[in-house]
């Protein structure tokens, strides 16, 4: 595959939350705490039309992942075959972006909403916010 050198990806947030350590956070959202999600500024306007209860995607970058973890035991079971980062949601992974479904709880300010269960660390940049699609 032909390099076509590197990317820039500027975040465009944070998440605030009480999970402080990466071992603290659930697999996915199961039993994960309502977190914040703070947006520069500068970003402000792309916010608009948001709204309480719309759900969102919110990608995230895994800072702290492992970006050379090829192959993982699935949710850290061991009795599971290894299994390549691919084919998981492991945050350990040669481009650690995470991908959290969440439905907003409440908009505070500007720049700020609040949203239910977030698996994320306290300080995980956030790297884009889309809209969820509606499952059929």
């Amino acid at each position: 595959m032909d390099d076509p050198g590197p990317y820039t990806l500027r975040p465009i947030g944070v998440v605030r939350s009480p999970l402080r350590a990466v071992a603290d956070a659930p697999n996915q959202a199961e039993g994960a705490p309502k977190a914040l999600i703070e947006i520069d500024p500068a970003f402000a306007d792309a916010l608009h039309r948001i709204e309480e209860g719309d759900e969102l995607l919110v990608l995230t970058w895994l800072h702290l992942a492992d970006r050379d973890v090829r192959e993982t035991h699935p949710i850290g079971d061991t009795s599971i075959p290894l299994t390549g980062v691919f084919r998981t949601r492991s945050p350990d992974r040669p481009n650690p972006i995470g991908v959290h479904r969440v439905t907003v709880t409440a908009i505070e300010g500007p720049t700020s909403l609040r949203v239910d269960a977030l698996e994320a660390i306290d300080g995980t940049p956030v790297i884009d916010v889309k809209v969820a699609l509606r499952r059929p």
